[in-house]
């Protein structure tokens, strides 16, 4: 099959659809890069990805049951574990092992990421990990293992497959999260003004509105009014909610 007809294959419309959806990806990972799939919604969550029957899809599909396998299982794995932590640093797929982070672009945050202990850690002896960065600030992950778990390098795999994989992750992961969210979080279609983006990016990182007044060239009132004004359109309650709800919607990032 075609690259597009595995995307279609891995997508997700309804929640009736996801088992059928990890059945293609596992799939789909075993037939192109012999390699298994291990898949997170969401790194911070310690509740397991589940198909509509409320079974577990890491155990169910995936097949992660050995004795040291569990993965699933241990809720401090996104604290403890190198690859979770990893995907808040970094938004495109990468391999890794004890030796270190391969991604195709620098990044010095994984370079300050601590691999000691590393299989222990991480389970695993080397990974190639999607990152999964979603709407309102979910972080998912998925990693690619191979079934010989004494493989620490997986450069060839990631040289061949890293791109489709990280296609096909994405589509599964993004498609549970729309299915399963059933919280209304942010208001829809809320606009912030320039002024009201200002203050809020300086407020983020720690100036009082008095400060943010000097800075701008603004009076005291003024100030204070483009944030309570933002903080009504986000539905906020104070002003850490408000500044919250502007990061999660992308109005307060910074050049890295």
């Amino acid at each position: 099959m075609s690259l597009r007809d595995d995307i279609a294959r891995c997508s997700i419309t309804t929640v009736k659809d996801i088992r059928g959806a990890a059945e293609a990806l596992r799939d789909i990972a075993m037939e192109r890069a012999g390699l298994r799939v291990a898949v997170a919604d969401n790194i911070a969550s310690k509740t397991p990805l589940m198909d509509e029957e409320g079974a577990i899809l890491a155990s169910e599909v995936f097949g992660w049951n050995g004795p040291t396998e569990r993965w699933w299982a241990d809720t401090r794995l996104a604290l403890s574990s190198p690859l979770p932590r990893a995907c808040r640093y970094e938004a495109e797929t990468f391999w890794v092992n004890a030796d270190g982070f391969r991604t195709r672009q620098a990044n010095r945050y994984l370079e300050a990421i601590d691999l000691s202990n590393f299989e222990k850690r991480a389970l695993t002896k080397a990974a190639i990990v999607v990152p999964i960065h979603l709407p309102f600030g979910q972080i998912g992950a998925t990693s690619f293992c191979s079934p010989d778990t004494n493989r620490t390098d997986l450069s060839a795999e990631f040289d061949q497959y890293a791109d489709d994989l990280g296609l096909l992750a994405y589509r599964f992961v993004a498609g549970c999260v729309k299915a399963l969210r059933t919280r209304h979080w942010l208001p829809t279609d809320c606009q912030l003004t320039k002024r009201e983006v200002e203050c809020l990016r300086w407020a983020s990182i720690g100036k009082t509105d008095k400060e943010i007044s000097m800075i701008l060239g603004r009076s005291h009132a003024t100030v204070r009014f483009h944030i309570q004004n933002a903080g009504e359109k986000l539905d906020a309650v104070n002003r850490s909610q408000t500044i919250f709800k502007a990061a999660q919607l992308g109005y307060l990032g910074y050049a890295a």
